[in-house]
C-alpha cells in the first residue's frame, strides 16, 4: 500500500507532470508535419519538417511546452481531429474533438470549423462528375468561339480529351471549377443546394460530429454555461478588440508572409484594381476596429493586476501608455486582417476563409482576458494554410523565435520577483 502511495507521489511530481507538456509538443510536431504533407502533398519531407520545427519554436508554444498548462494538450488534440478528418477517418476525428473539449471548452468551435469544411469537401467528391463537366462546358463553349470558320468539331474534341485525360487529380479539378464561382453569396448558395442533395450521405458521415455537439449542448445545460472553475472570472464579455490584437500578434510573428517591402505593395497593387470596392473595405475597416477599440477594450482585473504576464507590461507601456496610442493602433490592425484574409484567399474557397474568421471570432471575442494562449490555436491553422516561403526566410523567422524563447527563459529562470501581499516566487512568463 506504502509503495503504491510512493509510486503515485512519484508520478504526480512537477517533474513528470511537466514532461508530459513535452512528450504532447512532440507529437504536435508530428501532427503538423502529417497535417502539411497532407494538405499540401508536393512540398516534401524536409519542407515540412522544417516547418514543424519552426512551429515548435513559436514563444508562446514553446514557453508552455515546459509547464503544466493544456495548452499543448489542446492544440494536439485539434490537429489530430484535424488529420483525421482530412483522412476522412470521421469517428477518430471526432474522438479527438471530443477529447479537445476536455482541455479547452471553446474547442468546440474548431470542431464545427473542421466538420463544417469537411463536409464540405465530402459532398464536393459526391458531385466530381458535375464540376468537371461545368468547366468542360465553358471550356468547350470558348473554345467553339475562337475556332468559327475552322473544324470546331476536332478543336472541340481535341480539347476536351486534353482535359479529361489530364492527370490533375480530382481534387485539383474540383478545386479548379470554384473559381468559377462570380461571388460569396454564389458560392454558398451552391454548396447549400448539395448538403440539401445529399443531406442523408452527408449526416451518415458526420454523424460522429453530430453526437459530440449534443453532449457538448448537454454538458453546457447541466453546468448553466461553457466556463468551468471560476465562472465570475470568466463571464463572457463583447471583447471585440481580441480579435484585433490576434490580426496583428499573428501577421508580426510570422513577419516574412506580412511586412516585407513586396507584400506591402502587392496589396495596394490589389487595392488598385478595384478602387472602390477597395476604398469601401478599407473604410469598413478602420470604421469596424475604431468601434472595436473605443468601446469594446476590455481591461480584466487579472490583467491590470497580474505583472507575472507580459500582457501586463504590453497593455500598460503600449496600448494604454497615453490616450491616442490604442487609436495609432487601427491602421495595423486593418492592415494586419487585410493580409491575412488576401494571403488565406488565394489558397482557400471564400467559404473557407468566412469560416475561419468567424471562428476566430467565436472563439476569442467572448473572452475578456488578454490571453496569448488563446491565439495558438487559430496561429498554427494559418501557418498550415499559408503559401510556403523560401527556406532564407524560414531561417531568418525560427532565428527570431529561438531568440525570443532565450529571452522568456532567462526572464523566467534568473529574474525572480516577490510580492509584498503573497509568499513565494513569483516568475515573468507569456
Amino acid at each position: 500500500m506504502f509503495r503504491v502511495a510512493e509510486t503515485f507521489d512519484v508520478l504526480c511530481s512537477t517533474t513528470v507532470l511537466r514532461s508530459t507538456n513535452v512528450i504532447m509538443a512532440m507529437v504536435c510536431a508530428v501532427l503538423f508535419h502529417d497535417l502539411l504533407l497532407c494538405i499540401r502533398p508536393g512540398i516534401g519531407e524536409r519542407k515540412a519538417t522544417t516547418y514543424a520545427i519552426l512551429v515548435a519554436l513559436y514563444p508562446v508554444h514553446w514557453f508552455f511546452t515546459f509547464l503544466y498548462y493544456t495548452d499543448v494538450a489542446s492544440l494536439a488534440a485539434v490537429l489530430a481531429m484535424y488529420l483525421f478528418c482530412l483522412k476522412k477517418h470521421f469517428w477518430i476525428s471526432a474522438m479527438f474533438g471530443a477529447f479537445s473539449i476536455l482541455f479547452r471548452q471553446t474547442n468546440v468551435i474548431w470542431i464545427i470549423f473542421f466538420a463544417a469544411n469537411g463536409a464540405i469537401s465530402y459532398i464536393q467528391d459526391l458531385y466530381p462528375k458535375g464540376n468537371v463537366s461545368h468547366e468542360n462546358i465553358e471550356a468547350t463553349h470558348q473554345s467553339d468561339k475562337v475556332v468559327s470558320g475552322r473544324d470546331n468539331k476536332t478543336a472541340a474534341q481535341g480539347l476536351r480529351r486534353r482535359r479529361i485525360n489530364s492527370p490533375m487529380s480530382k481534387k485539383v479539378v474540383v478545386s479548379e471549377s470554384s473559381k468559377l464561382y462570380n461571388s460569396l453569396a454564389e458560392e454558398v448558395w451552391d454548396i447549400c443546394l448539395k448538403l440539401w442533395n445529399s443531406k442523408c450521405e452527408v449526416l451518415i458521415a458526420f454523424a460522429p460530429f453530430v453526437f459530440v455537439m449534443v453532449a457538448f449542448v448537454a454538458f453546457i445545460i447541466w453546468n448553466g454555461g461553457i466556463v468551468l472553475g471560476a465562472k465570475e472570472a470568466h463571464v463572457v464579455s463583447p471583447h471585440f478588440a481580441q480579435f484585433l490584437y490576434f490580426g496583428l500578434v499573428s501577421a508580426a510573428a510570422l513577419l516574412p508572409w506580412h511586412f516585407t517591402p513586396s507584400r506591402i505593395l502587392d496589396l495596394f497593387h490589389l487595392s488598385g484594381k478595384n478602387k472602390t470596392c477597395s476604398f469601401l473595405a478599407v473604410l469598413m475597416g478602420f470604421g469596424l476596429s475604431f468601434i472595436a477599440v473605443h468601446f469594446f477594450s476590455i481591461a480584466h482585473p487579472y490583467l491590470l493586476a497580474d505583472n507575472r504576464h507580459y500582457t501586463f507590461y504590453i497593455w500598460r507601456k503600449v496600448i494604454q501608455v497615453n490616450w491616442m496610442m490604442k487609436y495609432v493602433l487601427i491602421p495595423l490592425y486593418v492592415y494586419s486582417w487585410f493580409s491575412i484574409i488576401n494571403i488565406l484567399g488565394k489558397t482557400q474557397k471564400r467559404v473557407w476563409v468566412l469560416s475561419f474568421v468567424l471562428s476566430v471570432a467565436l472563439v476569442l471575442v467572448p473572452a475578456p482576458l488578454i490571453e496569448f494562449r488563446y491565439y495558438t490555436i487559430p496561429f498554427v491553422t494559418l501557418v498550415l494554410h499559408f503559401p510556403v516561403i523560401g527556406n532564407g526566410k524560414l531561417l531568418a523567422l525560427g532565428l527570431l523565435y529561438v531568440a525570443a524563447d532565450l529571452f522568456t527563459l532567462v526572464m523566467f529562470l534568473f529574474r525572480p520577483f516577490h510580492w509584498e501581499h503573497e509568499p513565494g516566487t513569483q516568475r515573468f512568463m507569456w
